[in-house]
């Protein structure tokens, strides 16, 4: 499949560093992928919205609200927060329904819809099916990831987003599954899913997808796991992706279990300068929630990451 190269993508592409592959759709995918959202740097516009939590144990709620909002205090870009602890009944929220391109978080939905697909036809994954999920979720492998989409087709992702609840999740049309629309609320029904007994996941399933998400290469380990306490197993998925609008888009997804505690993380970013901007905007968050949560000596290193980050965009679709 044959693109032609404007000089905005050129630059693009060469700010980048070089041997790195960046599709097109990194700077040209259509505007409609991505609708302008005013942030709170903007002249004029109306102070950004309030994060909100609610919990059973007392003054919790509180203390997270004012350490999460300290966390992004002079911290630029637009960010998205989701926390839901089963333990106390404590669920925390910033702009939970608004939407983001998904870049390589909606991996774990490609993996949950494969494994859904597969109850419903009664049978395990094939070889082939597990070194492809595998790649995917531990190192985030993009050409994995096309095949499984490709293999899937809309038509199921679309049912899986049905059966999970996922009502806002929009599936990235003509093969772009980095550009699928997805939202705090919705990444946080689906970590819910994987976490807890339900009819859409079987129990084996979950188990896969955890085991995939706690296994994830070291150099890909950063976002909501930053300072995760020890005894608190760790699972997580990140997604990062430049483009021509609102700047990078860095996302992380993460489960946590232990302690007595039993939580999901979701924080999606969008209007970042770099990469290591938006992990850091990130870890932030999650050192406040993991503090709050789970008072007790941090064990888990901050990741930074590097200029060049592996495997980010959303791939090219076969032709």
């Amino acid at each position: 499949m044959t693109h032609r190269m404007s000089r905005r993508t050129r630059v693009l592409c060469a700010s980048l560093g070089a041997g790195m592959l960046i599709p097109l759709v990194a700077a040209t995918a259509p505007a409609a992928a991505s609708p302008k959202r005013s942030t709170s740097l903007e002249q004029g516009a109306p102070p950004p919205p309030a994060v909100s939590c609610t919990s059973g144990k007392a003054g919790l709620a509180a203390k997270l609200q004012k350490d999460i909002t300290a966390a992004l205090s002079g911290r630029k870009g637009t960010v998205a927060v989701g926390l839901y602890d089963r333990s106390t009944g404590t669920i925390c929220s910033l702009r939970s329904t608004s939407a983001y391109d998904s870049a390589s978080v909606v991996k774990v939905t490609v993996l949950a819809t494969l494994l859904w697909d597969a109850k419903k036809h009664n049978r395990y994954l094939t070889g082939r099916e597990v070194s492809l999920t595998t790649a995917m979720i531990t190192k985030s492998d993009n050409n994995a990831t096309s095949a499984l989409w490709k293999q899937l087709g809309l038509t199921k992702i679309k049912g899986f987003l049905a059966a999970a609840g996922m009502t806002r999740t929009r599936p990235g049309a003509n093969g772009y599954w980095g550009l699928t629309q997805i939202n705090v609320q919705d990444e946080q029904k689906l970590l819910k899913l994987i976490t807890a007994k339900n009819s859409v996941l079987s129990d084996n399933s979950r188990a896969y997808i955890l085991k995939l998400m706690g296994k994830v290469v070291s150099s890909q380990r950063w976002g909501t796991p930053a300072g995760a306490p020890s005894g608190v197993s760790v699972h997580v998925k990140n997604g990062w992706l430049p483009r021509a609008t609102h700047g990078w888009r860095i996302h992380s997804v993460g489960t946590f279990n232990g302690r007595g505690h039993d939580y999901m993380i979701t924080v999606l970013t969008q209007d970042n300068s770099t990469m290591s901007y938006g992990v850091t905007t990130i870890q932030n968050v999650a050192k406040a929630i993991h503090k709050d949560l789970v008072p007790t000596t941090v064990t888990t290193k901050a990741y930074v990451p590097t200029s060049r980050p592996q495997e980010a965009m959303p791939a090219v679709p076969e032709s």
